[in-house]
């Protein structure tokens, strides 16, 4: 073991780094200090856990959010302000089985484990975590540093949220100075939980977002569909200086001709049959905040004429109405068409297509997000995990390398409807298994999941999946753990331990040409596009 007071990570205090690369270094830190075979530091969002940085975990981890109720070790920790070890024996389910980088897809084998609560502000702001394969190595001297150790984490996380607030507000121009009833909105504008990625395409784009986010611009979000255009136009909403007002979502495809007038800027009373009442439109539903045109290439040309002067004058007139109203709403529309081939061919006003894209951001599709692939299907493993009372759920490093190799023409969301189908499938008939609550005992060999299903019908991609899969525990084993910590249980201070851890994409739909998944035949994973 390294001397813990020669610790590099403690200079990274005193310097300016990126946040992760600040924390990454420290993870990397505390895995060379202990000699172990992964660390993971995860933040408390809610009921869950959300891995932050990892070393020694496989990418999809990062991905993946661990409700804390389901978890007992993790519940465990969390609930103990010292260090908690587990014994070597402990029955309970490891949250980290087949993510370990050098036993992908593999049960973990009995080994020491550790863990620790931190608290930020007097606030609890989530757990560190350390593996080791080696048992012992995790003796008193290494739980001493630990809890060492956890407050230099605690205060790198703290260095680390200073710097990310102070960018925020000197982007977003705000007076905050501290006000606790302002801390939800801050903390609202600094949170990108939901974009998932660390490919250097996103992170260029998410960097320019946030500056655009700070200006009135109107913002035309261009990508194909599926990328995730609606969840980009909240990150906007929340980087700028109207988060604290309202974000309403228009969807414009399903807008009927007849109503969509009304609908965007309302009626007066007996403007039309059926109009009983006065009923604002959802301009004035967004005023002080954003208004989120999706899909607005599928305006109707009449109501194009009537946005096109809302956005020059800053002026809407319900139906019926005699005078103008003065609103101020910044607008964001999105598309996945090609909005210059729909002014071509009449379907669409160039004054308005000028207007809207006064600041036109491409979204990259997913197959040029290089491993975020396997970081967003790390989430929906997860999600079908809790929901089919699975222990585990993991993907084989030849499902990862198949899942790099498609071209995924729905993108984000097709990977999703993927996953999905093949989770609840069994290996050899391809229908769902009884759920047997014997099965996934400590250090049994996760089961093989095989799942087939088009992976889009748009591309008729007949897919062939096999998914590491480990026995179910169930609702009734989740709720079996669920008042932990409790003494019976091997858990405590101090015991030995046990297992816990291109931008530019042209609008419009994908392409349509096959790809092949390299995966060898007779591989336990295999996903096959035809």
């Amino acid at each position: 073991m390294n001397t813990f007071f020669e610790a590099p990570w403690l200079a990274d205090l005193a310097t300016d780094l990126p946040p992760n690369v600040r924390l990454q270094r420290l993870i990397g830190g505390l895995r060379a200090h202990f000699c172990c075979g992964a660390v993971a530091l995860l933040r408390l969002e809610e009921e869950h856990l959300r891995p932050v940085v990892v070393d020694g975990l496989v990418s999809e981890s990062l991905g993946r959010r661990f409700a804390v109720g389901q978890h007992p070790r993790l519940a465990a920790i969390l609930a103990r302000r010292e260090v908690t070890c587990f014994e070597h024996d402990s029955q309970l389910p490891d949250p980290y089985d087949g993510l370990l980088d050098t036993l992908v897809g593999e049960p973990l084998p009995v080994h020491d484990c550790m863990g620790v609560a931190l608290r930020v502000d007097g606030r609890a702001w989530g757990v560190l975590t350390l593996d080791a394969l080696q048992t012992g190595t995790f003796d008193d001297r290494a739980r001493a540093d630990l809890t060492q150790c956890a407050v230099h984490v605690e205060a790198a996380i703290r260095v680390t949220r200073l710097e990310r607030e102070n960018q925020a507000l000197s982007r977003a121009g705000s007076p905050y100075a501290g006000d606790a009833s302002d801390e939800p909105v801050l903390r609202a504008a600094l949170d990108e939980g939901e974009i998932l990625g660390q490919s250097e395409v996103l992170t260029r784009l998410l960097h320019e977002m946030k500056l655009v986010a700070t200006s009135d611009l109107p913002v035309l979000l261009l990508g194909e569909t599926g990328v995730g255009k609606e969840l980009f136009a909240r990150l906007l909403h929340r980087h700028s200086a109207r988060r604290g007002k309202p974000l309403v979502h228009v969807n414009c495809a399903a807008l009927p001709e007849s109503l969509a007038e009304s609908e965007l800027f309302g009626h007066r009373r007996g403007a039309f049959s059926g109009a009983v009442t006065d009923r604002p439109g959802r301009f004035e539903a967004a005023e002080g905040g954003t208004l989120f045109l999706d899909e607005v290439g599928e305006l109707p040309l009449p109501v194009q004429a009537k946005l096109l002067r809302t956005l020059q004058n800053g002026e809407i007139q319900r139906l019926g109405a005699d005078e103008p109203r003065r609103v101020n709403v910044r607008a964001v529309a999105a598309t996945n068409r090609n909005l210059r081939d729909l002014v071509a061919a009449g379907s669409f006003r160039a004054d308005l297509y000028h207007r809207l894209s006064v600041y036109p951001v491409p979204i990259p599709p997913l197959r040029e997000r290089g491993n975020d692939v396997l970081l967003l299907a790390g989430r929906f493993l997860e999600l079908n995990r809790a929901r089919l009372g699975l222990r585990s759920l993991r993907l084989s490093s030849a499902a990862q390398a198949a899942l790099r190799g498609y071209h995924w023409p729905g993108n984000i969301r097709e990977l999703e409807h993927v996953i999905s189908r093949a989770a609840p499938q069994d290996p050899e008939s391809g229908r769902q298994p009884p759920c047997h609550r014997d099965a996934g005992a400590r250090g049994a060999r996760p089961r093989r999941l095989a799942g087939r299903g088009h992976a889009a019908h748009c591309c008729g991609a007949l897919v062939a999946h096999r998914i590491a899969r480990s026995g179910p525990c169930g609702p009734h084993a989740a709720r079996s753990h669920r008042h932990l910590p409790a003494p019976e249980h091997p858990v405590r201070p101090g015991a030995a331990p046990g297992p816990l851890g291109q931008r530019g994409a042209p609008a419009g739909p994908g392409r349509q040409q096959p790809a092949q998944a390299g995966a060898a035949p007779g591989a336990e994973v295999k996903l096959r596009f035809r």
